[in-house]
């Protein structure tokens, strides 16, 4: 329990609540900040509408943002970033926010949605992101599981979307828009657009933001990441004042953010630790300047505002790389004779000194003629750190970046840790393929290691979540009594101190696009728009989609499938118009044109019930066999093995990526 402080203790927001519990599900919970000796996990804790203010004092007139607006470039200076924040803390506080309470913020990147979430801990309460592609019945979860009082929301189709469900947001007492126009014919009172809010804002005293500042600690929560589960809803991961201030500045430092000259593109999910640490506090650490890319970003336009933001950092899941490359590619198709040579073999030259360290005539040529274009082209003349996370990249991607003198560095993390465990960054902090060294002043243990030192992953550090709101049992089933966090991915470290991602002894996938897939809902919806289907196997890990295999019900002789179908699968074959199939041969032998198109309808309708657009198959196969036990793909308790099967059907699964 928090020990809640007396009258003569000093006030917040920079206080510190004793306590004795390394983690919390408790909305209003504290716990123990992990500080030791040693730098800089002594680092002093500050709250982070202290850290927000002193920063911003210090920036004044530099350009914090910038964003396109009707074709121009709107800015805003660190002392207008602190202005707009703090007025929509006290419009926040004005319309109905209560401490500990939530503001949910569902929309693309914008200058308003930075001015939400850190208005929102300002205002003594938590800041919450939902993904654009959640289902309305995501997020009307989360909404209600983190007692959100303030929903704001990009635009009137988001606010159409929300508006589905208005009646059952249980905690709701204002949606705000802050973008375009809203038709307040269609919705009531409640509707406030960004000016309204502005307004409304300017209006109040300060009186009531000091009161919640007062009552602000740095060791309760400050913001919400919701992730995906292996089964059932999201969780709410837990960040407090000093997770994230103490996280952000040690990875700010171990990869040399420069004060007031590193510029920087948002266009990753800030509903994501990754961009939420990236784009808004690691900026703010060291006062940098920020371009927000158009909502079209990952559809084409990212290389427009890369052209004109000319970033000296870029961050990208290993999806926008992929992107990038395959863009690249098709443009060099056009390139001919002497021209298409020497790019080549630059190429070639580049890799070279990469990977083996030799420096030729061709690598010399090629940072004359070819990498530089390369990079003016791509708007990263100026760019010195190329980073990746949320998801493993690809060998081919990382060597095709260095065939072009691009290194792009790997870090390793979770939402559960405040974004980073380990970064690779430049000279002795990196190895190709690793991600990189766990962060000074963070600790790392391989549990129950193999032979070959192959284990858990397990962490431990200011950086480590409170826990899952409202989910004790899930706190207690991811942190143990001394505090360790158990990520459930496996790795080695080697004698440099190098950590290597190996697999994960969870199920979750994680796509090339760094989200978050929960297979098993997805298998069950399949299954249940499907009857005559005994197994759906979902792939996707590492990939652009996801795709699944899926088995027919047939008749077991022996714990062993045959190619008989069971009267369930013979009777919805007849149901199809299809009374004479009886085997998985006979759907097979051509295939049957009516069943494949029954079977992709099928998964239609399941991929309407995705709780986001990375959740929907796009391929699927049919195995000849079931899955079983002595075909090894199952366990004695009947539950899928998937690394067994992901190796046994490597090949089929590669067809589905080519």
């Amino acid at each position: 329990m928090c020990k809640m402080s007396s009258a003569t203790e000093m006030p917040g927001p920079d206080r510190v609540l004793p306590t004795e519990n390394w983690s919390t599900s408790d909305i209003d919970g504290c716990v123990k900040i992990r500080s030791k000796k040693e730098w800089p996990a002594n680092r002093e804790p500050l709250s982070l509408p202290t850290f927000f203010k002193k920063q911003c004092e210090s920036g004044g007139q530099q350009t914090a943002l910038n964003v396109k607006r009707d074709g121009v470039w709107v800015k805003w200076s660190y002392e207008d970033y602190y202005k707009d924040v703090e007025t929509t803390a006290k419009a926040f506080v004005a319309m109905g926010l209560e401490a500990h309470n939530s503001v949910c913020i569902l929309g693309f990147n914008a200058p308003e949605w930075f001015f939400s979430d850190i208005g929102a801990i300002m205002a003594g309460g938590k800041a919450v992101g939902l993904y654009p592609t959640n289902s309305a019945e995501t997020n009307k979860f989360i909404i209600n599981d983190s007692h959100c009082n303030i929903l704001v929301v990009e635009d009137e189709k988001a606010l159409e979307k929300m508006w589905t469900v208005r009646n059952e947001l249980t905690h709701v007492k204002k949606i705000v828009v802050y973008t375009g126009k809203v038709s307040k014919d269609s919705y009531n009172e409640d509707v406030l657009t960004w000016a309204e809010l502005i307004a409304l804002g300017n209006e109040q005293s300060s009186e009531a933001l000091n009161q919640r500042l007062e009552n602000i600690a740095i060791n309760q929560c400050s913001t919400l990441v919701y992730t995906s589960g292996t089964t059932g809803n999201p969780k709410g991961v837990m960040l407090s004042h000093d997770n994230i201030y103490w996280t952000t500045l040690a990875a700010s430092d171990f990869i040399q953010m420069r004060e007031s000259t590193e510029v920087m593109v948002s266009y990753l999910p800030l509903s994501h630790v990754a961009g939420n640490m990236v784009d808004i506090w690691c900026s703010i650490a060291v006062k940098s300047t920020i371009y927000f890319a158009d909502k079209m970003a990952l559809k084409g336009s990212l290389v427009q505002t890369l052209q004109e933001a000319r970033p000296t950092i870029f961050f990208g899941v290993p999806r926008v790389y992929e992107k990038i490359m395959e863009g690249m590619r098709a443009k060099a198709k056009d390139i001919k004779g002497l021209k298409k040579k020497v790019s080549q073999e630059c190429k070639k030259a580049g890799l070279e000194f990469h990977l083996h360290g030799r420096k030729s005539v061709m690598y010399s040529v090629g940072q004359k003629v070819i990498y530089k274009k390369v990079r003016e082209a791509l708007g990263f003349d100026r760019c010195v750190t190329f980073m990746t996370g949320a998801a493993p990249i690809a060998k081919e991607v990382i060597h095709y970046f260095l065939s072009l003198d691009m290194k792009i560095l790997e870090l390793y993390g979770m939402s559960e840790c405040s974004g980073p465990q380990s970064i690779g960054y430049y000279g002795n902090n990196y190895k190709m393929f690793s991600v990189g060294k766990i962060l000074p002043g963070c600790e790392n243990r391989l549990s129950e290691p193999d032979a070959k030192g192959e284990g858990e992953v397990c962490m431990w550090g200011r950086h480590c979540m409170m826990g899952y709101l409202n989910r004790a049992d899930k706190t207690t089933e991811d942190m143990d009594e001394e505090g360790w966090l158990h990520s459930g991915d496996l790795g080695t470290v080697d004698k440099d101190g190098f950590l290597f991602i190996t697999g994960r002894k969870k199920e979750l996938l994680i796509t090339a696009g760094g989200e978050n897939v929960a297979p098993v809902p997805v298998e069950d919806n399949i299954k249940a728009e499907l009857p005559c289907i005994a197994n759906a196997i979902l792939i996707g890990d590492r990939q652009k989609y996801l795709s699944v295999f899926l088995t027919f019900k047939v008749e077991m002789k022996d714990d062993t499938p045959t190619n008989k179908l069971t009267p369930t699968a013979i009777d919805w074959c007849q149901s199809q118009g299809r009374p004479d199939i009886t085997t998985v041969e006979d759907i097979l032998n051509g295939p049957d044109g009516k069943i494949m198109a029954s079977i992709q309808a099928g998964i239609d309708k399941a991929n309407k019930l995705a709780v986001s657009n990375a959740s929907k198959v796009q391929r699927w196969t049919i195995l000849p066999s079931d899955v079983s036990m002595p075909g090894g793909e199952l366990g004695p308790t009947l539950k899928l093995k998937r690394f067994f099967f992901n190796k046994k059907y490597n090949d089929s699964i590669e067809r589905l990526y080519v």
